[in-house]
């Protein structure tokens, strides 16, 4: 595997999950792999769980690592091909992304949506860009449109954790005062849509996600039909897709709450805003799979830079 940019770079879902669960069961049996090696993690954005756990997981295959916050200490990137750079841009992603390469072995990259222009964000200007320029391998750490390494862990988690072959899992929707990107409902689905289970995306009208990544997979506007006799429920909010990154309902009755949850567990991606996206007795229940979520971003991430360092 030369890049992990989407979870559609993972040839067997179901391999790559045993794989990684072996990996969270000897964490440092492949300690020498990456010894003498260099992970640069980049970041536009800010992060908690996937600085930390991208970190931890190149510590345990033996690398060091290298971390800078671009948005505040970088250069004010260009990417357009033949621009006039007499405005705001100070360096083009040319030059930047072969420089980066030089001091490292792997390059991983964390850059969100604006939300302010569809094509702009689809485009993905900072993740293809260094994609086309770097001369080393590049890992996603979350990007406009997915969250590969999230969708990992989370995959890693539902097989830790189900009882039934084909377990009911839903994705419902959930009130924010804020406008959020699609990228972990577009990889959740994306995942879920990569092994057998009755999958079901919840929300109200007006939320639909990109119809080219949800394609035939149900949907169902009455989020209590749609949780019925469900084992696993993912909770996460997004801006509208269709009037691109608007707020266009905030209804307070899609909350997660203990008594809508049933006998199901509960998962998110975190960080989470309680009593709005989800109340406190769903969190701290023993129903709740949040932090070992949390706990799995290191072994998604470790699994990644293992197949990666491999192939080098």
């Amino acid at each position: 595997m030369k890049h992990y940019l989407s979870i559609k770079d993972i040839d067997s879902l179901a391999n790559w999950v045993d794989e990684a669960r072996v990996l969270k069961n000897d964490p440092k049996k492949h300690i020498a792999l990456g010894r003498g090696k260099t992970l640069c993690l980049l970041f536009f954005n800010s992060s908690l769980r996937t600085r930390l756990s991208t970190q931890k997981a190149a510590l345990n295959l033996g690398m060091e690592v290298m971390v800078m916050n671009f948005g505040n200490e970088g250069w004010a990137l260009e990417y357009g091909e033949g621009t006039i750079m007499d405005k705001g841009t100070s360096e083009h992603i040319k030059e930047a992304a072969q420089v980066v390469s030089q001091y490292c072995d792997i390059v991983a990259i964390r850059a969100f949506a604006e939300l302010k222009d569809k094509q702009k964000d689809e485009a993905e200007l900072v993740l293809n860009g260094f994609k086309k320029y770097a001369m080393v391998p590049v890992v996603n750490m979350e990007s406009s449109v997915g969250h590969p390494l999230q969708a990992l862990a989370d995959a890693i988690t539902l097989d830790e954790h189900r009882t039934l072959k084909r377990p009911k899992v839903v994705l419902s929707w959930a009130p924010h005062p804020r406008s959020l990107p699609h990228a972990v409902a577009n990889s959740f689905v994306e995942m879920m849509q990569m092994q057998d289970a009755d999958f079901i995306i919840t929300h109200p009208k007006g939320y639909e996600l990109n119809p080219e990544i949800v394609k035939d997979t149900r949907i169902e506007y009455d989020q209590a039909k749609a949780l019925a006799q469900a084992d696993f429920v993912y909770v996460k909010n997004w801006s509208s897709y269709h009037e691109y990154g608007k707020v266009v309902s905030n209804d307070p009755n899609w909350m997660m709450t203990l008594k809508k949850l049933g006998k199901a567990q509960f998962m998110h991606c975190l960080p989470v805003r309680r009593n709005v996206v989800v109340e406190d007795r769903v969190l701290d229940g023993d129903r709740s799979l949040v932090i070992e979520q949390a706990n799995n971003r290191t072994y998604a991430a470790q699994l990644v830079l293992k197949k990666i360092l491999e192939n080098l």
